[in-house]
């Protein structure tokens, strides 16, 4: 039996602003739905100046297939956890994110975080892979 709940995936907090870098929040959050039985998910990001960024750069979601997307995520995901566990980083990378690679978040979901990460690596200018491992012109 499903019931209507509210689980938030993970949280992520993160250094927004080039000067302080202060830190703004991520989350996922997954909503079950029992009139449909389906999960949806959706991706908040709490980042001044990223849904701006996101909308001028980004490309159609269907530019690239979800694997890709997916693919570049859990790489991302990994450098980003663990630079979230090294305290020389810390600063930067408060909190590790709970990506399950197996579960389906939606090409729109993994669309938005991938740009998420190329908006922190290009805007922000805080890198998370290592330089020239990243996916190539982006935008």
């Amino acid at each position: 039996m499903k019931t209507n709940s509210y689980i938030i995936i993970f949280l992520v907090i993160l250094a927004s602003c080039a000067g302080n870098k202060k830190l703004s929040k991520v989350a996922i959050n997954n909503h079950y739905t029992e009139i449909s039985d389906s999960t949806e998910y959706e991706l908040i990001v709490f980042d001044q100046g990223f849904e701006t960024w996101f909308l001028i750069h980004s490309k159609p979601e269907w530019y690239h297939s979800q694997d890709y997307y997916e693919t570049w995520n859990r790489q991302y995901i990994t450098a980003w956890n663990s630079k979230a566990i090294d305290p020389r980083y810390s600063r930067f990378f408060e909190s590790s994110i709970d990506y399950d690679p197996f579960i389906d978040y939606g090409l729109e979901l993994n669309h938005k975080l991938f740009y998420y990460f190329m908006f922190v690596e290009k805007e922000l200018k805080i890198p998370i892979l290592p330089p020239g491992t990243g996916p190539q012109s982006v935008y």
